[in-house]
């Protein structure tokens, strides 16, 4: 990475560890019921090494629309581990041996171990969410975990029956299987906050091109890896490579200018930021 990004992506972290501190703390005191749980420890295991880039960003919203971030902690709480839950799953279905520098989940704890704790995890997700005195919450959360499937399963269809895709297919599964969690994120803390109908439309908004950006730079991460997806993407022109990141840098741009709206905030300054990092991180 070139030295001017690291400098950008470091002063980054340093800007959001107060929001980072915060969710970590969130997420001991809401798991801290289930510690004699036979699930406590592989619950931990699949939390480790978590950059929680999508609960903070779910606390910056409620932030930037100046709401009491306090009051969102449980949905915070509750995107991570719809987040984990996921990433559970995906590894599964994928194949994939390592997440995180250390063993899958299921590599580490067997499929059926896998299987039970990503339902057990959900339990703890609708249990977040029943204590939410908001429906609009509540709701987004559902709406959120049935994008996922909605994508991953287009994503297995499309792997099994295409040899390849266009790119409008390819950023219909991301803003699905991925994007919906960020958008869901911003949403959710946008509302918890208090926001607007038009903040809560433009943080959703910046939500998803923000996660399609993420996506599209993982995948350009992962590209020496077998990602077959991305390497069923048919370019006319010039590399599918090159191509990807000129449209991470699009979404990223367009992240950054729907918050063009939002009065002048530390939070709205460091969504920027963010939308910023997403296409300069190189893991």
């Amino acid at each position: 990475m070139h030295s001017k990004n690291i400098e950008i992506v470091n002063k980054l972290i340093q800007k959001t560890s107060r929001y980072s501190e915060l969710v970590e703390e969130a997420l001991i005191k809401e798991l801290r019921p289930y510690s004699n749980s036979k699930f406590y420890q592989p619950l931990r295991y699949s939390l480790d090494g978590g950059k929680r880039i999508r609960p903070m960003m779910l606390l910056l919203a409620t932030d930037a629309v100046r709401g009491d971030m306090m009051k969102s902690m449980s949905a915070a709480v509750a995107i991570e581990l719809l987040h984990t839950e996921s990433i559970i799953h995906d590894d599964i279905i994928d194949d994939e041996s390592s997440r995180r520098e250390k063993s899958a989940f299921h590599i580490e704890y067997g499929i059926s171990t896998s299987l039970l704790s990503a339902d057990y995890v959900f339990g703890i997700i609708l249990d977040l969410a029943s204590g939410s005195s908001n429906g609009k919450i509540t709701k987004e959360l559902s709406t959120i975990a049935l994008r996922m499937c909605e994508g991953e399963f287009t994503e297995i269809k499309i792997n099994s029956e295409h040899p390849s895709i266009t790119w409008e297919e390819y950023i219909e599964i991301i803003s699905k299987k991925t994007a919906a969690l960020f958008q869901g994120a911003t949403k959710i803390g946008a509302i918890a906050g208090g926001g607007s109908e038009e903040e809560v439309k433009t943080l959703a908004e910046y939500g998803l091109y923000i996660g399609i950006a993420y996506q599209i730079q993982d995948d350009i991460i992962d590209w020496s890896n077998d990602q077959k997806i991305v390497r069923a993407l048919v370019v006319d022109g010039e590399s599918t490579l090159d191509h990807l990141s000129k449209i991470a840098v699009m979404y990223s741009s367009m992240a950054k200018k729907c918050l063009e709206s939002l009065p002048d905030s530390q939070a709205k300054d460091m969504l920027i930021e963010l939308a910023e990092f997403t296409v300069l991180r190189t893991n």
